[in-house]
């Protein structure tokens, strides 16, 4: 029986500092944390069956929150003769960095990455090749008949297949070395059944759905930043700082919104501003040519009652070489307007005479 008592106070450069008790033996051993130095001595049901499904390892490592003021362990001799020792670490740690920036970068490229159909392919194999054994529980659940044994097997077959992902990836280096054959093989071929899963549903489309995946990756981003950080003040400061930063333009947005109403309020509306001569002829070449397209396209539409148009209007051949594209005026038309409207016109004449007689 072990207990350490934690006197150091975490300081604000150990946020990526992990403190682990290791312990190492000649033979396999069985080591278990308990939370309190009470409970070393007790013997309890279920800590004595479930000490059948842990496994016995000679190398181990039980992890020591920085705030925990005492964590103890009983280390259980399975053999006579067995040498161990216990030895605590304090060191920087890359995991947790690595944890807190792939945080970061789900939460700032979650809407990115939600409609990115690289990422859809890469989450689902990855997924795929993660919880196959959960899968293949969930196929077999919808084969079986529902009963109430049935369901006590799967969900002793839930968790055993996941005290069988913990064991492989506690054992994935020496797997990679002696079984790399069916390694490989396993790979791709739940490699291709994911594939062809992800692909037969496809990406998302609907708005609500990417929406929903953009959040629940946001969500997760957040998580990881918190958790890869040690010292709880720093982590829920940054995970603030990170939230505020990604929405700091809706309230920018408000503040300037409200800054130009106090600002109208106090100042009044101002006056609006009038166009100028060229900026009236510009505008209104503009309007007029978007309003004959509007006014074609409508006459090449079905809507359009032809024959009805056609009985009404003088000049049929005008009318239809209007609609495929021709000049809604002829060039008789422009030379009388330039000649009514242009400079030294009848009309600018007659406006000229006016404004001196008003001035006599």
């Amino acid at each position: 029986h072990f207990c350490y008592t934690n006197t150091h106070k975490p300081r604000w450069h150990e946020i990526w500092t992990r403190m682990q008790i290791r312990v190492n033996s000649s033979r396999m051993i069985r080591v278990t944390q308990v939370d309190s130095e009470e409970e070393l001595g007790e013997s309890k049901v279920w800590s004595f069956l479930s000490s059948f499904l842990k496994e016995k390892l000679n190398d181990t490592s039980i992890d020591v929150d920085l705030y925990s003021n005492k964590t103890c362990l009983k280390v259980e001799l399975l053999e006579d003769g067995t040498m161990y020792y216990v030895v605590l670490f304090r060191r920087f740690d890359p995991k947790l960095f690595l944890v807190f920036f792939l945080g970061l970068l789900l939460f700032f490229c979650g809407d990115m990455l939600s409609r990115s159909q690289l990422f859809f392919y890469s989450a689902g194999i990855s997924f795929g090749l993660l919880a196959s054994l959960l899968i293949l529980i969930y196929m077999v659940s919808k084969v079986l008949p529902k009963r109430n044994h049935v369901y006590f097997l799967l969900v002793g077959g839930w968790s055993f297949s996941l005290y069988l992902l913990q064991l492989v990836f506690k054992n994935l280096q020496e797997i990679c070395k002696t079984y790399w054959q069916y390694l490989l093989g396993y790979l791709l071929l739940m490699g291709f059944v994911s594939f062809g899963i992800c692909y037969r549903y496809g990406p998302l489309e609907n708005e609500r759905s990417i929406n929903l995946l953009s959040w629940a990756l946001q969500l997760l981003g957040l998580l990881l930043m918190y958790s890869g950080i040690q010292i709880h003040p720093i982590a829920l400061a940054l995970v603030v700082i990170a939230f505020c930063t990604k929405n700091l333009d809706y309230p920018l947005h408000w503040a300037f919104a409200a800054y130009r109403r106090v600002q109208g309020a106090w100042l009044g509306p101002s006056p609006p501003r009038l166009l100028t001569e060229e900026e009236f002829r510009v505008q209104g070449e503009v309007e007029t040519r978007r309003a004959l397209e509007e006014l074609r396209s409508y006459c090449r539409s079905p809507d359009f009652s032809a024959w009805t148009a056609v009985s009404r209007i003088q000049a049929p051949k005008r009318f239809a070489d209007f609609v495929a594209g021709a000049c809604h005026v002829t060039h008789d038309e422009v030379s009388v307007h330039e000649r009514e409207y242009g400079l030294g016109g009848i009309f600018l004449e007659d406006q000229l005479f006016e404004e001196d007689e008003e001035e006599e």
